[in-house]
């Protein structure tokens, strides 16, 4: 505790000095807040790929400090901007205000017109010809060498994340390339996009819990949608044939790494059409993507490799069951059913259905073990009641055809 007191002390005394810096910058009549533009002309990373024809030439770049080496007349610093990072090289007798850059801090962003040039070392440079403070950092960055490296704060701080481990960076770039590349591929089936209301009156989306808000206008009680499913069939009903939105969704629920209580979802629709179209379609989808993003199927994500090439193997929620544990549910009443998972060691609760229990066992014995893509077909009714029902299955105990 004493050592977390310490820690606290050192913090409030730098958020003290820093500010104090503020304050004399805004006395001087140098407060970095003031002006929002500056006219950058080279990106780091344009610089380092293009030294051969800008060596020597004039550049103004603008970043983030994130080290400095002071020595005497002189100084190196690196500073980060939005596709890199590059080295700086600052000299009393360029900079004549070279005493205020002492004081900058790291965390601090400035702007440099300068020319381009080696270092003895080799290391592509600007030599700062014009230097000036931007914008001033109040908060003190993560420690250099540990960087920030706690998971919880780095999903809620996710702007100190990207300073503190630019590779996230690039995590956020693909991801947006992603969906434009879906939106691409959908576009040029004639699929069209729609935005559909977030605020819905009724709870749409079966068995999820719904976030509950109020419209203070019409005063009544409002749900955040779980899903865009009603109004999408609605659009099909009018009189378009293929439609999606990709969008934000809402469920009130567990929160996880894995799982957000609000995330991104595409969903869509196509009259005359099933869900054997619907996987051709999605094989389609991820082919595109990964074409656009450099053709390269095998993905290693853990100790796991997958192989994202179609087609994917498609299985039924029966058939997944009975391969990865031997229970064949087709030939299964609901008390034969109930024995069956208890001896797997699997406990559905006294109410259940066959259909919950075969979803059970699916849930906690079988997906674990699909690693590479697999379609999971014919859901039982009761966790998907609103698709539509499949014809009765052949061989299922009578009663029991709640696919």
């Amino acid at each position: 505790m004493e050592e977390l007191n310490n820690q606290e002390l050192d913090l409030n005394e730098i958020l003290k000095v820093r500010r104090d810096k503020l304050k004399i910058l805004v006395q001087s009549g140098l407060n970095p807040y003031e002006e929002t533009k500056f006219n950058k002309t080279h990106s780091s990373v344009e610089v380092l790929k293009n030294f051969e024809s800008l060596d020597g030439k004039t550049v103004v770049v603008a970043g983030r400090i994130l080290s400095r080496r002071l020595m005497g007349k002189a100084a190196f610093c690196h500073i980060m901007d939005g596709e890199g990072v590059i080295q700086l090289y600052v000299r009393t007798d360029d900079i004549p205000d070279f005493e205020a850059f002492k004081t900058y801090d790291i965390g601090d962003i400035i702007g440099v017109c300068g020319f381009v040039f080696k270092t003895k070392t080799g290391e592509t440079s600007v030599h700062a010809k014009d230097l000036k403070l931007l914008s001033k950092s109040l908060l003190p960055l993560p420690e250099k060498f540990h960087g920030l490296k706690d998971p919880d704060l780095r999903y809620r701080q996710r702007y100190v994340d990207l300073i503190a481990n630019p590779e996230v960076k690039n995590t956020f770039k693909i991801r947006s390339q992603i969906i434009s590349a879906v939106r691409e591929y959908l576009d040029k089936l004639n699929y069209i996009e729609v935005e559909t209301p977030v605020l819905n009156t009724i709870v749409g989306g079966a068995s999820a819990r719904p976030f509950v808000t109020h419209h203070n206008a019409l005063d009544i009680n409002m749900f955040l949608r779980i899903s865009p499913e009603l109004y999408l069939k609605r659009l099909i009903v009018g009189g378009f044939e293929k439609v999606y939105e990709l969008g934000r969704m809402f469920r009130n629920e567990g929160m996880s790494v894995k799982h957000n209580p609000e995330f991104t979802m595409i969903e869509l629709y196509c009259a005359y059409s099933d869900y054997n179209n619907m996987m051709d379609l999605t094989e389609g989808i991820y082919t595109a993507v990964i074409d656009k993003l450099g053709g390269n199927y095998n993905v290693k994500y853990g100790e796991c490799e997958i192989n994202l090439k179609p087609p994917y193997t498609r299985l039924s929620m029966i058939d997944a069951v009975k391969k990865y544990t031997g229970l064949y549910f087709n030939k299964l009443t609901e008390k034969e059913a109930l024995a069956a998972c208890k001896k797997i060691g699997v406990y559905p609760e006294k109410a259940t259905s066959w259909g919950e229990m075969l979803y059970k066992v699916f849930d906690e014995k079988v997906e674990k073990e699909l690693i590479q893509p697999t379609f999971i077909l014919d859901y039982p009714i009761e966790v998907s009641p609103l698709a539509k029902k499949k014809n009765p299955i052949k061989g299922l105990p009578k009663g029991l055809s709640s696919l």
